[in-house]
């Protein structure tokens, strides 16, 4: 699926579905929820942090929560008229130019 695609998908899901978008500031605290998600169980899988009995560290559940991710990130766009192929093109376009040279460079990088 392009981004495009997952653009549409979305905005097709949410008018079937969803009855329309949340506010933009509702999808905010939702996408704040979800990164939390994540980051719980990269926290407790990576980190120092340990886990709660029975508490899901799965890739399945992971993926499942980038994927939540994805798809407030997705809604955000899609209700901003956001056009997020030729955003991601043009922030890797920014990145390349600014930091062509800066990890190669950075002796904390270096093993």
């Amino acid at each position: 699926m392009t981004i495009q695609e997952l653009q549409k998908t979305v905005d097709e899901w949410i008018k079937t579905y969803g009855i329309r978008y949340f506010s933009p500031l509702t999808n905010l605290a939702q996408l704040t929820e979800e990164v939390g998600e994540a980051a719980r169980i990269l926290s407790r899988r990576y980190g120092e942090q340990s886990a709660k009995p029975a508490e899901d560290l799965s890739d399945e559940k992971l993926g499942d929560e980038l994927a939540d991710v994805l798809w407030v990130v997705t809604c955000l766009a899609n209700q901003t008229g956001i056009d997020l192929t030729r955003a991601v093109e043009q922030n890797i376009r920014k990145k390349t130019a600014r930091d062509k040279e800066r990890h190669k460079n950075n002796p904390k990088l270096q093993a």
